[in-house]
Order: C-alpha cells, then structure tokens, then sequence
C-alpha cells in the first residue's frame, strides 16, 4: 500500500489548510449559545448553534477583554475569531477573540461615534471635573425606584453613615423615555442642592443600558453644577455617562461608598486625635508641673529666710573651724610650752639645789658669783636643798676649775 499517513500527519495537513484560509483567520459568525461554561483557568467553552447546526467554540482567558458581558446559554451574539483544528481530537472550532451581543453591532458603534464627539468637545477633560465633598449630608439618588442599585446604595450608606438623608428621584433606567427621566431626576436633584448625586442602575445587556449613553443625558451630567457619580451596570460595564461623570464606580454599591464617608473611621480618627489632644495636655501639664516646681525651689532659695539660714550655717561652720584652730594652736603651744618647763627644769635652782648645790647671795639678795664681792666679814646666806644657812666670809681665795679661773 502506498502513501499510508499516520493520524496525526493527516491532522496536521488540515490544520495547515484551515491556516492558510485567510476567511478561516477573521470570520464573524452569528449564533445561540449553548452549552456555555466558565473553567478554573479562565477559559469560555461554549458551542454556537442555528437551525441547522453547531461549532465548538473556545475564548482563552487572554482574550476575556474582548466580552464586555456575562455569556449565558440562549443568548444570540456575533464572535470574531479564527476556525481552526484541534489536532489532539481531529475536531476543527471556533477560537473566539471578541464576542458582542446580536443586535448590539449597531449599538457599538453608535456608541463609539458619540465617544469621539463628546471628547473632542472636551466634555471627559479632567479639568471639568467636580471633586466630591468629603463631608456629605444629603445624597441624591436617580434610579429605579424598585432595583437592586437603591437597594444596594441603601444598605451601604445606612451601615457608613446613618446620619446622612438619602433623596430618591425615581427615574426610568430603561426602554422608551428612560434617558428623558433621568435627566429630570438630576435637574431636580440639582435644584434641592444635594451634595454629590449618584446615578445609576443594576448591570444589564448594551441595550439595557442604552439610556446612560444617550447624549441628552450625559449634557446633563455634563451641566449639572452639583457632583455627579456614575455608577451604571458591573465593573466591566462602561457607558457615556461613566465618561462626562466628576466621578465614575464600577457597581451603585461602590459608588455608595465613594459618596458617603464612614462614621466610624471618623469616629475613630476623633477618638485618635482625643487621646493624642490627650497625652499632649498631660504631658504639656507635666511639663509645667516641673518648671513650677524649678521655679518653687529657686524661690525657695531665694528667700531671705533661707538666706539667713545659709549665713547662720556657715557662721556656724566659721565658728567650728575658729574652735578647732584655737584648740589645735593651744594644744601645740601646751605641747611647746611642756617642752621649755622641762628645759627649765633642769635650769632651776631649786633643781641644782636638789643635787646638793647651794645658792650664795648677799643679805640684801646679791647673788656672789665671783671672790670679789666675798669680802671677809661680811654676811651672807646660803641656800641648800632643806632651807637657808646664814653665815660670815672669813676669807676668799682665788681657785681654778678644769683649767678656768673662778672670776
């Protein structure tokens, strides 16, 4: 047998024919979908059917941007992407990169048209934008007054801040005469000089939000003197309004958030800012306590009182030192004078008198020194150890002592 090809070379071969189509690469096909499921890792499955028939078709989390709605069983859309082979099972799909609602391809691109209009008149320039108070006491709502957006708004607003009035404008958020509605709602809202107006509805098909695209409506979001929030549809829903708005919220539910300040928070940041005002004063207190009681003390100091004191003290130390200095200065000169009596001592005439010495004067108290006042026959006393010896000089002769004459 000749030319035997194996299953994946054939595979193969038919993926390289429905690749080189260039219709395959881009091709818009028109459907119901069916058998539609989300996977864990991003990825669409779904098949598109008609009358007659049905393709396999996937959209990779890559190319989730290109759906700007949730894809549901039954719905009729329109998706752009490539027919190509899945080689694995043999089976040729649909690899979808954009998907869009039937119907709405007309709707898109009057909506793109008015975008670029509006931009180019400047109506989504930053600098028009208004900033949201910070502090809001009235909140004006323009919605259905039965959806799940006021709901939503309510619940959040009441749970932030009770305090703050919520004001309904119950307005058409879609069908014929919606976008009439809910220009009324926001001029009426404006003339009851809310604080910030929040308009907006619940998520819904391109065609259920049509309303918020039309140019009436975002002219008057646009004049509006008040601070509009745009909060219409889901996070990935995007409408002309979301654009001319002073501030646009992906859900109402955000949007209540953004427009009402939390209570608590403020409550909080006043209980903060109380115990810091707190700790300041009583610290400041403490400070003054200290420099009241420097100040106490150096009054203190200077009181006459404590200055006679202070005197008396150091008369007092002057005093001890005077005494210990005298005491020390007679204590050195008893000390001094023991030293000269016992030198004295051993000069004494009593003292030589006592070794058996004796002492010659005259009678009339002369001290005889030498042979030439000892005239014979003249009187003289003697003293000795025991008392006094009178007698009479019957001679005096010259001697010599060790070598010296007497004198």
């Amino acid at each position: 047998m000749k030319n035997v090809y194996t299953v994946k070379q054939v595979n193969f071969y038919i993926k390289n024919m429905f690749t080189q189509d260039f219709m395959l690469s881009r091709i818009y096909v028109k459907g119901e979908v069916s058998n539609c499921k989300y996977h864990t890792s991003g990825h669409i499955y779904f098949s598109l059917k008609d009358e007659s028939g049905m393709i396999a078709c996937v959209m990779f989390a890559g190319n989730r941007s290109g759906l700007s709605f949730q894809l549901r069983d039954g719905q009729q859309v329109i998706v752009l992407g490539a027919v190509n082979v899945y080689e694995r099972d043999g089976k040729y799909q649909l690899y979808a990169k954009e998907i869009v609602q039937d119907g709405a391809g007309n709707l898109h691109e009057k909506f793109e048209a008015l975008k670029r209009e509006l931009e180019e008149m400047g109506m989504f320039a930053p600098e028009y934008k208004q900033p949201v108070p910070r502090y809001v006491r009235t909140v004006g709502i323009v919605t259905a007054p039965t959806g799940a957006a006021v709901r939503d708004i309510m619940n959040i607003a009441a749970r932030r801040n009770p305090f703050v009035q919520l004001i309904l404008y119950p307005a058409l958020v879609q069908g014929d005469g919606a976008a009439e509605s809910i220009v009324r709602g926001i001029r009426a809202l404006e003339a009851k000089q809310v604080d910030v107006i929040i308009v907006g509805r619940g998520g819904g098909s391109i065609e259920d939000l049509w309303a918020f695209n039309e140019e009436v409506v975002a002219r008057a979001v646009f004049d509006c003197r008040i601070p509009v929030i745009s909060a219409v549809g889901h996070e990935t829903d995007t409408t002309i309004t979301d654009f001319v708005a002073d501030l646009r919220a992906p859900t109402p539910s955000a949007a209540a958030e953004l427009a009402v300040y939390d209570v608590r928070e403020t409550m909080e940041y006043l209980q903060e800012r109380r115990r810091l005002l707190r700790r300041q004063m009583l610290q400041k207190v403490q400070e003054n306590r200290r420099a009241a009681e420097h100040c106490r003390m150096r009054l203190k100091l200077a009181h006459p009182r404590q200055r006679l004191n202070v005197s008396r003290q150091y008369a007092g130390d002057l005093e001890t030192r005077l005494r210990g200095s005298m005491e020390r200065h007679l204590t050195g000169e008893k000390h001094r004078l023991a030293l000269y009596a016992e030198k004295m001592k051993g000069l004494s005439p009593l003292q030589k008198l006592s070794q058996g010495y004796a002492y010659v004067q005259t009678l009339d108290g002369k001290n005889i020194k030498s042979i030439s006042q000892a005239d014979p026959g003249t009187e003289i006393e003697i003293y000795v150890r025991d008392g006094r010896i009178r007698a009479g000089i019957l001679s005096a002769k010259k001697e010599e002592y060790g070598g010296r004459a007497a004198e």
